[in-house]
């Protein structure tokens, strides 16, 4: 018997559009609109109304005949998928509006999953198959690492989240394991064969339980369009038209999807922009939107330049520091608003100074009427807030970190300083639970059972610390914890030792230096800026000749009880600290950006590739164009680090390339203090009174020596 395919075809009316799109959109954005079929890329610039010509595309396609199910709106949040299609529902209004929640909105993930639960049993699965998160993930490769007898062999490998991490760099990617360890991991090198069989033990476990982690919904989804013919044939099919958000942030294995999906009616609208594509280490491939034209000879290219959040000041200069980059669909975003104050240029004299000046020009932002909601500060590194949280803190101003946790609550900064707390207060059980932890064999209950016994040992000698050091410890702990315990030991006689005993930056290093530096390698993906906070975080503390000031200062910040700040009973009217990736998408009305010297921002390690450079440089112009009203960017001429040795900081190359003297795209401004600098303000050595520091050609700074 011989089947014949027959397409019923659905009676589809003249277009009968509502909507005044003339009215609603400027030029470029309608000219998106109005695009039709086929394949486009659109570069919206910072603040250009994307969103807004993506909603009104949609309403059209809508209007225009096309059937909400035969549409597929891809974005990286569901929120954004939800507001959108919201957008869409009430701006088309009546029966077809309400028709827009069959649309096929939401992120990759989500869709993958709804895709595979209609073809999941293609692939072995079955059509209830599970979904593990996170921490089910880690659990899962923590077992397959002791199914394959590697648990606990002295070789040191990654722990199980590490791993995890891992192998979703080289799924999203779509590279090999050993690729990915040789690239991006090489410290685990030496370890890449039981990496690859304890990922492969992982991957097989998964299908035998039938269940699937967050990467395999998007590699299986791949994996069903291009090895399943009928199942490329039927899901390509049915839509007419694939949108995608934010497509500057794809991934290689995302954009496989896109392209597989769209295959049969060829109609892509793939909207991002080239110069905010900044996330390379999660994987975004950039060359996904630069290299779309080529990969899809037959697209057409739109541009939306003109930005309606900054003003024609703030635009100026993110547009000529961004004309320095290479690699890039050329644009220049043109402003809607009208002219303003020009962006201010603010060498500081040290990185406490920078952080006063951010703090008191906030006070006075508020003193005119603008709400401290208002206001951001954005950095490159976690580690470059801190000085500025402890002056918020002592002046009183609310802030929040859209990061999650303060400097001084992130897990690593907590367990260095556990240490410090515990030898300046042996009383304190959180610091010595904390500590204790962190050394093989020592759990739960070997801490408590060994406090217990630190207490009434201390009923004797009237010291826990001395008791904790003695060699009767090491018999009140099992067997399998006594190597750890031992090594806590000898690190806690050094810390002791003088002088380094009243120093916090000297004990921060010795514990770096005696193990937690290796320590953190293995427990993190992202350990060396880790390590680089916790480099800072001791450089900060060498202005302290005093353990207990300087832990006073941070208790000003953090909390030993809890490991994560809470969201909620957060001030409503509260300044923003971010780093400028977690800032991507939003906007306020002053932003101060602080840091702003070599090596710092752009990070040293991007000087020596111009592809990280120029990634930094897009970074340089996201914050930038977070800014509506007034954009201030700071940096520090001098630095105190290791052993309080002075160094002299230039300003970031992204400041230096711009234009000077009259054509400069920003005013400079001249610090002065009245009276004294504070203690442990850095200064020019000298025997004279007054100082001054040159920045750049001819600016100076005048300070007062103490």
């Amino acid at each position: 018997m011989t089947v014949r395919r027959y397409t019923l075809r659905q009676k589809v009316s003249a277009p009968n559009c509502r909507i005044d799109y003339s009215a609603a959109l400027n030029a470029e954005q309608l000219a998106v609109v109005e695009a039709g079929e086929g394949r486009i890329l659109v570069i919206a610039g910072a603040g250009s109304g994307k969103t807004r010509a993506l909603v009104y595309r949609v309403a059209r396609l809508l209007e225009t005949g096309v059937r909400p199910h035969e549409i597929m709106l891809l974005t990286f949040t569901n929120r954004a998928a939800r507001e959108m299609l919201a957008r869409v529902e009430a701006l088309v209004g009546g029966e077809l509006g309400a028709q827009a929640t069959r649309i096929h909105g939401g992120t990759f993930h989500s869709v993958a999953h709804k895709v595979l639960r209609r073809h999941a049993t293609l692939l072995g699965y079955g059509e209830r198959f599970g979904i593990i998160d996170a921490q089910d993930a880690n659990d899962l490769m923590k077992a397959c690492t002791g199914d394959l007898g590697l648990a606990g062999k002295g070789r040191r490998i990654p722990k199980a989240d590490v791993l995890v991490r891992l192998l979703s760099m080289a799924i999203n990617t779509q590279a090999s394991i050993a690729t990915v360890v040789a690239d991006r991991y090489p410290r685990f090198v030496s370890l890449t064969d039981e990496i690859q069989s304890i990922c492969a033990r992982y991957l097989e476990r998964k299908v035998a339980m039938d269940v699937m982690d967050f990467d395999d919904l998007l590699m299986n989804w791949k994996i069903l369009l291009t090895d399943r013919p009928e199942v490329r044939e039927t899901e390509s099919r049915g839509l007419r038209h694939v949108l995608v958000d934010e497509y500057q942030d794809t991934n290689l294995l995302q954009a496989d999807i896109v392209d597989a999906v769209s295959s049969v009616n060829g109609n892509v609208t793939a909207v991002g922009d080239d110069a905010q594509s900044i996330y390379s280490f999660r994987g975004a491939h950039f060359a996904n939107i630069l290299e779309f034209p080529r990969r899809h000879p037959d697209c057409r290219v739109f541009h939306l330049t003109a930005n309606y959040r900054s003003t024609p000041e703030i635009l100026n200069l993110a547009n000529l520091s961004i004309s320095n980059n290479v690699r890039q669909f050329e644009k220049t975003l043109e402003p809607v608003r009208n002219s303003g104050v020009p962006p201010a240029l603010i060498p500081c004299r040290d990185v406490y100074q920078q952080a006063e000046l951010v703090c008191q020009r906030m006070l006075e932002l508020s003193d005119e009427g603008m709400e401290l909601g208002d206001m951001a500060v954005l950095y490159r590194a976690h580690y470059h807030g801190m000085e500025l949280q402890i002056e918020l803190s002592r002046r009183g101003i609310p802030f929040v970190v859209r990061s999650g946790l303060r400097f001084f609550e992130h897990a690593h900064i907590k367990d260095v300083l556990a240490y410090l707390r515990f030898i300046e207060n042996p009383s304190n059980e959180l610091a010595f639970r904390r500590m204790a932890g962190l050394y093989q064999g020592v759990g739960s209950a070997t801490m408590g059972r060994l406090w217990d016994w630190m207490q009434a040992a201390s009923g004797r000698s009237g010291d826990p610390l001395r008791s904790l050091l003695g060699k009767d410890a090491l018999l009140e702990v099992p067997r399998r914890a006594r190597m750890g315990l031992a090594g806590l030991q000898d690190l806690l006689r050094e810390l002791l030792a003088e002088p380094a005993r009243n120093l916090p930056g000297a004990l921060i290093r010795t514990v770096l230096d005696r193990g937690y530096s290796e320590q953190a390698r293995l427990r993190w993906l992202n350990a060396e800026s880790r390590l680089e906070d916790l480099a800072q975080l001791a450089d900060f503390s060498d202005q302290y000749s005093s353990l207990d000031v300087f832990l006073a200062d941070v208790g000003l910040l953090t909390d030993m009880e809890g490991e994560e700040v809470a969201d909620g009973g957060e001030p409503d009217d509260a300044v923003t600290l971010s780093s400028i990736h977690k800032a991507k998408g939003l906007e306020w009305r002053a932003v101060f950006v602080i840091w702003l010297a070599d090596g710092r921002f752009p990070v040293a390690a991007a000087c020596r590739d111009q592809d990280a450079f120029e990634e930094e440089r897009r970074l340089f112009y996201v914050a930038a164009t977070r800014a509506k009203d007034e954009l201030h960017l700071c940096y520090p001429i001098l630095y105190s680090g290791r052993d309080s040795e002075r160094v002299v900081m230039k300003a970031s190359p992204f400041l230096e390339e711009l234009p000077r003297k009259e054509s400069a795209p920003y005013e400079k401004w001249s610090l002065e203090e009245e009276g004294p600098p504070p203690p442990g303000a850095l200064l020019p050595s000298g025997s004279y009174d007054e100082c001054s520091i040159t920045v750049g050609e001819d600016e100076k700074i005048a300070g007062r020596k103490g």
